[in-house]
């Protein structure tokens, strides 16, 4: 391992991490009125509503499954199920799930770049994401055929130990990359870059989806009419006075 890999796979991490908290910390302190999705659908429905349902599909499925399967200890799933099965499933589940998300960011893509007015209100920052998004899914859907050269298993468990000794501040992670390829080593780079940009872009709408999970848990609010005393002679209270 030289010296690049150390600075990416050792020490990358921790500053991408740094700057997605802070840095999403820092843009709702001080500019909450981006804080939004930019949506494009007012200026024409097009790809969209297939496109958007697509990648949202595809990408929140990889998100959750990415997390879950690398950031979990082997010795808790060992007993029901083996290594070499746990990629084989990971391979065939996340392998649909990225060709999902991969066609409905192309969609996007397409139509950002090809619509006149969706081209010239589009900010820059937008078509960056969208094309390193679409290098992102197109680097994930290319690790799948490299896996099943390893279905013992043993590439995803090196690489969920490199992940669960970056978060637990182990030593020797970027040791544990030695035998991965350039495309594993590219999509996780990409994917700590994508973090990293995090804060600069629409995606800090991703924050506003999650805490919307915490309005059902809100109780309900109990809203009852105010009744205005009306003097006598009056049949009918003017606007002012409706109850609210």
């Amino acid at each position: 391992m030289n010296t690049l890999d150390h600075f990416l796979f050792g020490i990358y991490p921790y500053i991408a991490f740094v700057v997605f908290i802070a840095g999403s910390l820092l843009r709702f302190d001080r500019d909450q009125y981006t804080w939004k999705s930019d949506s494009s659908q007012m200026l024409k429905m097009g790809q969209l509503r297939l496109g958007s349902n697509l990648f949202h599909i595809g990408v929140l499925f990889l998100f959750f499954g990415h997390t879950i399967g690398m950031l979990t200890p082997h010795f808790i799933y060992e007993h029901f199920i083996s290594a070499g099965n746990k990629q084989l499933m990971a391979m065939i589940s996340g392998g649909f799930a990225g060709l999902l998300g991969f066609i409905g960011v192309t969609l996007l893509l397409h139509r950002r770049l090809t619509e006149p007015r969706i081209r010239i209100n589009s900010k820059t920052s937008d078509i960056v994401l969208l094309v390193l998004l679409w290098l992102q899914l197109a680097l994930g859907l290319a690790t799948v055929p490299l896996s099943g050269q390893h279905l013992d298993g043993s590439m995803m468990l090196k690489l969920a130990g490199w992940a669960q000794a970056i978060v637990t501040f182990q030593p020797g992670a970027v040791d544990m990359l030695a035998e991965a390829g350039f495309v594993f080593k590219m999509h996780m780079f990409l994917g700590m870059s994508i973090f990293f940009i995090f804060p600069f872009t629409r995606l800090v709408h991703v924050w506003s989806g999650f805490a919307s999970v915490g309005y059902l848990l809100r109780p309900y609010q109990v809203v009852r009419a105010r009744r205005l005393n009306v003097p006598a002679g009056r049949n009918q209270p003017r606007a002012s006075d409706a109850s609210i």
